[in-house]
């Protein structure tokens, strides 16, 4: 194992281009660095198994013969370099070959998630301006509500009778390493979704990432749980493993516990990467994941928010295997971890190191760098990054671009070994009496607890306070949601935080609000109580 530190500090970027990619940063095209360069070989490329048990092997020949027709195709249709291709389907072949082709044809590739509305889409397909969307036949009347909507391509349809038509060979369009082959919408608290493009060179760190923080090796079975209709599933689960070179598994179906236990024995799963929403999930049925899948897995790698010190001690005795925590942003990639393949300490709760390349810092509101022991915002230092990729939002201002920083929106603490903790979003640090109490905290201590499955914790307007500690709390089965178990659960996490972090009400809750993604959406609570604040003022 490489030790960290060294890496960091001898990191060299032109290194890293060349050591990951076949081409250069001036003739560039994805389909070749994410299948072409691996064909001739027979070498698996995905692993699928479909919602009705239907399973395939598709290689990197296969799917460059199949990306070949697909280019064909959009040419046919006056689709090149440049254009923008919408994908809306779920996790099959054909995804792969519609994400692989669009590249292939020097085109951008833009993300649907199958559980968007009309309005959802409508939002993205304008604002990418795209050319075609291809989806399924449940899809497919979604577009019919899309002012404007693009031509459709639809897999039970005309799919593969329009590729069966196009021509197995296309010469890939090279472009260059400014050039975008991705298009994301990102989304905060409020507003619209905001374009980003995600440039060629970006590939760089995501094989990076890949190497360095998961820790995918080449007799390793791959499965990142997350949707290619989501940055970290189009980054992790497509274009990092395939640009080494690495099989990746896409599983139809929807997550279960069952499930996931199931495909991770029967596909030989040794490293796993996912959401802590899943692996808190698996928590919740301890007895039956140890049975099934102890020893299994070697390697275990958390992104979307932070992990709970009672999943990371559970992964390590119950499971026998070690599992860390990452951090990014769809802006970014992911630049805090927790490196399985780089030796350095690990302290409980720290979302990790900067990955080398990258240059993280805490700063104060008025951006200057903060040392060890204080909270401030994390903040990429762009001059000092060689592989941060984020050009800025599409079109529009980018406020998080403040002198040579990029500030993250997200509140952190540097610890004195030069690891980093993560406090929460700016909007979810709670200020009560005077104390600022970190969401995630309280959260972790509540989960502590083995009544509690998940939990969220948000500031409720308060006169006195400015803002009280709130918790909202799901149980598990058997556990009567009263006001004893309230009072419980109040003075167990009095005692393991503090007398002004505990949560001074409680609500059980059915379930919390999250994103598609998994991501606890705190702010919907927050708006909540805010609104019943006003509500009853103005009674």
């Amino acid at each position: 194992m490489r030790d960290y530190f060294t890496a960091a500090r001898e990191f060299d970027y032109a290194r890293a281009v060349s050591g990951t990619l076949a081409g250069r940063l001036d003739a560039l095209n994805a389909c070749v660095e994410c299948c072409d360069r691996h064909a001739g070989s027979d070498r698996v490329a995905l692993v699928w198994e479909g919602r009705n048990g239907e399973r395939a092997n598709w290689t990197f020949d296969q799917l460059k013969e199949a990306s070949a027709r697909f280019a064909n195709l959009l040419a046919s249709r006056g689709i090149g370099a440049g254009d923008c291709v919408s994908g809306m389907l779920p996790r099959t072949p054909e995804l792969l070959i519609t994400i692989l082709g669009t590249w292939r044809a020097g085109a951008i590739y833009q993300p649907l998630f199958t559980a968007f509305g009309p309005k959802a889409i409508e939002h993205r397909v304008q604002g990418a301006g795209s050319k075609l969307v291809v989806t399924d036949l449940a899809n497919r009347p979604k577009l019919d509500e899309v002012t404007d909507a693009p031509p459709a391509l639809t897999l039970g349809a005309d799919f593969w009778a329009e590729l069966d038509r196009q021509p197995a060979e296309f010469a890939p369009v090279m472009r260059r390493g400014d050039d975008p082959f991705l298009l994301m919408f990102t989304s905060g608290t409020t507003g619209l979704a905001k374009p980003l493009e995600v440039p060629l060179k970006a590939m760089v760190a995501f094989v990076s990432y890949m190497r360095d923080a998961v820790d995918l090796r080449p007799e390793d079975r791959f499965w990142n749980l997350a949707d290619p209709g989501w940055a970290y599933g189009l980054y992790y689960a497509v274009t990092g493993p395939l640009a080494m070179g690495h099989a990746t598994t896409f599983f139809e179906g929807g997550f279960t516990v069952e499930s996931t236990c199931r495909v991770i024995r029967e596909y030989g799963i040794t490293n796993l990467a996912g959401s802590p929403t899943a692996y808190r999930l698996l928590l919740a049925a301890r007895d039956e994941v140890e049975a099934a899948l102890k020893g299994q897995l070697r390697a275990v790698s958390s992104a979307g928010e932070p992990l709970t010190p009672e999943v990371i001690r559970w992964f390590s005795e119950g499971l026998g295997c070690t599992i860390h925590d990452h951090y990014g942003q769809t802006e970014l990639g992911m630049v805090l971890c927790n490196h399985h393949a780089l030796e350095h300490p690990v302290r409980l709760g720290a979302a990790g190191f900067a990955m080398p390349g990258h240059r993280v810092v805490v700063l104060d509101e008025q951006h200057r760098e903060l040392s060890a022991g204080q909270p401030g915002i994390l903040a990429l230092d762009r001059a000092r990054s060689p592989l941060f990729w984020f050009p800025g939002y599409r079109g529009m201002e980018t406020r998080a671009f403040v002198g040579d920083y990029y500030l993250s929106g997200d509140t952190v603490e540097l610890n004195e070994d030069g690891s980093i903790s993560f406090v929460g979003r700016a909007d979810d640090v709670i200020t009560t009496s005077g104390y600022r109490v970190g969401p995630f905290d309280v959260e972790s201590a509540l989960i502590e607890h083995p009544a509690v499955i998940e939990a969220a914790v948000i500031g409720k307007p308060d006169p006195e306070r400015t803002e009280l500690v709130k918790a909202f709390v799901v149980l598990h089965a058997g556990h009567a949601p009263d006001e004893t178990l309230a009072e419980t659960l109040q003075q167990y996490v009095r005692k393991r935080l503090s007398a002004h972090a505990y949560p001074r009400e409680i609500e059980f809750v059915a379930e919390l609000p999250k994103t598609p993604s998994g991501k606890i959406q705190r702010f919907l609570l927050r708006n909540q109580e805010i609104a019943k604040a006003q509500a009853a003022a103005a009674h």
